[in-house]
């Protein structure tokens, strides 16, 4: 006993672990407690099928009530007593009698499965995984009916042995047509479950008038002796038994055999979603990995026109100071204006233009991988809906589709509400400022093209004093071309300055606009992630055990059944 329990036990605590289902819960439960308790006959059909009459056949006396109508209208448990007795406990009645079958075994009688009152045939099926035996009993002029099939595949699915009682043979005119409705049930079930059924034909109405009037050829016509033989020999002492252990064994294997697909059917939709997940998370790098490259490209664009500005700066000074225009450089106002209308010209403008063209770009690439974001959540979403469409949803469904809706709702309203001047507006201040900041500007946060004129035009001031007042005439062969060295010098240390900071600062602010894009997405899968990773770990978990414990019952089946 204690071998069976054992792992029942621990099916029991694992199905309540895992909130996988308290009506098996309680199922094994009552099984466990059965295995203490005799052996238990359960005996179903369809109502006027003659369930009280075989009853009463078999035990060879009125105990239970017979007529044309559904007259058992509870569960009746026929147990033994010193008297004929009736008690009632909840939907069960308690019949007692003192015949000598009841002391080895109980019998329950049930409503017919057709039943009128729905409350009847429930609780039918409520007490069939109690069996350790099931009779089935079917009419001989309405054998094995679609509501029988029915009810007989929910019987089976818990693993009892069935006995098939044909009754009524006695309103068959011919033996063969007898062999025939035998043949016809015996067929039906090898067709629709896999198994060939004991079937016994008799006439209970008929049995019972024999026993009650010792008429042994009226008994021999019922054919009911048959089924007393095969009754007493199987359920001797270590057929019960044997039956007895069977009972919870093969409603635990069925209890985990019904859990293993719903576990298996999650594990693949997640595993789906895994997949999904990975594919995201590989857009997303490969996202970034585009960017960076395309980023390091459009930087050229700016740094073309540091470069631009450079060589303007050179050609400016070839052209300015050399001695023919020695009185010009004495005119310091002159000079910068000439070098900003020359060499910075339109290149804050330009750099400026750039900058925004990078600024856009990014916002567009933002709101564009948003997008293909939202669309992949928004398919797996549907998938899901054809998924839930194909099975019974419970709290896994939903957790998961409220998650994915939930997901796919923040990224379209992220989509939605994404203002592109708005965000352009917001970077590019950015920018401005980490420009503005750097050691070129003391003037505050300004704006990126003032910026770049005010430093570049600060360099042409310190270039021009390069005059002492008299000294041009004696040695301006020597100083000027000196000097104009060393002005293009001050000027490729200040642009380069300015192009090191300046391409520092949009790199920096790439960088950080990057990353908070990929935080920002990352934050919004987090919680569909975290839901399908741990969800996950948790089925596999499940089935682990399950399997074990599967493996286990198996192999105590086969032991008992040896």
């Amino acid at each position: 006993m204690a071998e069976v329990q054992s792992p029942l036990n621990e099916l029991r605590a694992t199905l309540a672990r895992y909130h996988l289902s308290s009506e098996d819960e309680a199922a094994l439960q009552q099984s466990v407690r059965n295995l203490q308790e005799l052996f238990l006959l359960v005996v179903i059909g369809e109502f006027n099928a003659g369930k009280s009459a075989f009853l009463n056949a078999l035990l060879g006396k009125q105990v239970v009530e017979e007529g044309v109508t559904p007259t058992t209208t509870r569960i009746q448990i026929l147990k033994y007593g010193p008297e004929q007795a009736r008690s009632s406990e909840g939907d069960l009645d308690i019949i007692t009698a003192p015949l000598e079958m009841l002391r080895e075994i109980n019998i329950v009688d049930t409503p017919g499965t057709n039943a009128i009152l729905r409350r009847h045939e429930a609780i039918t099926q409520e007490f069939v995984p109690r069996a350790d035996m099931v009779l089935f009993v079917t009419s001989a002029d309405r054998p094995f009916t679609e509501s029988e099939r029915a009810f007989l595949e929910r019987v089976r699915q818990w693993g009892k042995k069935v006995v098939f009682i044909l009754n009524k043979i006695d309103i068959l005119e011919k033996p063969e047509d007898v062999e025939r409705v035998e043949s016809f049930i015996a067929e039906n079930v090898r067709a629709l479950f896999g198994f060939t059924p004991s079937v016994f034909p008799t006439s209970a109405r008929l049995a019972l008038r024999a026993k009650q009037s010792s008429d042994s050829a009226l008994l021999a016509r019922s054919r009911f002796e048959q089924v007393e033989d095969y009754i007493q020999s199987t359920l001797d002492e270590e057929e019960r038994l044997r039956l007895k252990l069977l009972n919870p064994i093969g409603l635990g294997l069925h209890i985990i055999e019904r859990n293993l697909p719903p576990i298996d059917s999650r594990m693949e939709l997640l595993g789906s979603d895994l997949s999904t997940i990975d594919d995201i998370q590989n857009q997303l790098k490969v996202f970034q990995e585009d960017m960076n490259r395309e980023f390091r490209f459009r930087l050229t664009d700016v740094d073309n026109v540091m470069h631009q500005f450079e060589l303007r700066g050179d050609c400016f000074f070839d052209e300015v100071v050399r001695l023919p225009r020695v009185f010009d450089l004495m005119n310091k106002a002159k000079i910068r204006a000439d070098f900003a209308r020359v060499v910075v010209a339109d290149a804050p403008q330009q750099i400026e233009t750039r900058v925004n063209e990078i600024i856009d770009w990014l916002v567009s690439s933002n709101l564009q991988q948003w997008q293909v974001v939202r669309d992949r959540l928004a398919k797996r979403h549907s998938e899901h809906a054809e998924y839930v469409a194909s099975r019974m949803a419970g709290g896994f469904d939903y957790d998961r589709a409220r998650l994915l809706d939930s997901i796919g709702r923040s990224a379209l309203r992220t989509v939605e509400s994404y203002d592109k001047e708005v965000e352009a507006a917001r970077m590019a201040e950015s920018v401005q400022t980490a420009v503005a900041g750097t050691a070129l500007v003391e003037v505050g946060a300004v704006s990126l093209g003032t910026a770049v004129a005010l430093a570049a035009s600060s360099a042409a001031v310190d270039f021009t004093g390069i005059l002492a007042a008299g000294v041009v005439a004696v040695l301006g062969l020597y100083i000027i071309p000196y000097r104009r060295r060393a002005a293009k010098a001050e000027l490729a240390r200040k642009i380069a300055e300015l192009r090191e900071q300046l391409m520092n600062a949009l790199r920096t602010q790439f960088e950080r606009e990057i990353e908070r894009s990929m935080r920002r997405l990352n934050e919004a899968l987090a919680p569909y992630t975290q839901f399908v990773r741990a969800e996950r770990e948790g089925l596999v978990r499940q089935r682990q055990e399950l399997t074990a414990l599967q493996t286990q019952l198996q192999t105590l089946q086969s032991q008992i059944q040896s």
